[in-house]
């Protein structure tokens, strides 16, 4: 079975190299288009994301790049800024293009956000990563285990590992170990796990799934050609566009 598995991972990951999976452009890819080794582009990639869940990624990523692009709300991208700033002028700024959703919830995670990064580093990314030696296990490891309640929904067992995923592709940040980077297990990474077989319906259907998908990529790619990121994409949008060919 596990074989059988790993060659339609193959013809999955060989499908995408060849555009056949539909629109191969990510939700990512919406964005202002900043020197990627400047610490605006890193909070640029880094704060929406704690606010990515149970919602569209594409439409989260369009409001996050009107949001940088209003003069108006830009502030929102700068720690500093929003820390000094009046509640109300911080969730309107959020709320305008629909980047926060949820009026109040997510803008007590964005400030959350902002106060940690700031506490922690003067609000700059790229030093926050490399307070950790840029490893992905020890920055995991602080933000889930040694300070979890300061990173609201970015210390998520999906969120955590696909922001350093997202890190790693989209800034200079000098990530070590990326390797170590897990699946992130969303909805249409679990279907298509199913779909493989890789999971069972039962372990599908359990609270745990996350980590159902998770050890059971890491155990199948174990000694091959990929790692379980090379998967993160084309697993993502085989799923995202019903399972083409």
């Amino acid at each position: 079975m596990s074989d059988v598995i790993l060659e339609k991972a193959r013809l999955i990951y060989q499908k995408y190299q060849n555009g056949e999976l539909g629109d191969t452009s990510l939700p990512e890819d919406t964005n202002p288009g900043l020197d990627s080794s400047s610490n605006e582009n890193a909070l640029y990639f880094t704060l929406p994301m704690a606010l990515n869940s149970q919602r569209n990624s594409y439409t989260l990523w369009e409001s996050a790049l009107k949001t940088y692009e209003d003069s108006e709300t830009n502030f929102v991208f700068s720690p500093n800024k929003v820390i000094n700033a009046d509640y109300e002028e911080v969730q309107k700024a959020l709320t305008k293009h629909r980047l926060a959703l949820q009026r109040n919830k997510q803008t007590n995670i964005w400030l959350k956000l902002c106060q940690t990064f700031t506490d922690l580093s003067d609000g700059n990314i790229i030093n926050f990563a490399r307070n950790l030696d840029d490893d992905v296990n020890k920055i995991r490891y602080f933000m889930q285990k040694e300070a979890k309640k300061k990173f609201p929904y970015l210390s998520g067992t999906k969120l955590c590992n696909y922001w350093m995923y997202v890190l790693s592709n989209y800034t200079a940040i000098p990530l070590k170990n990326t390797n170590d980077i897990y699946i992130a297990a969303d909805r249409h990474i679990i279907r298509a796990s199913y779909k493989l077989g890789l999971i069972t319906k039962e372990q599908m259907e359990s609270s745990k799934v996350q980590t159902y998908v998770i050890d059971a990529w890491a155990k199948e790619l174990q000694g091959t050609e990929f790692v379980p990121t090379d998967l993160q994409n084309p697993l993502w949008l085989w799923s995202r566009n019903g399972f083409k060919n």
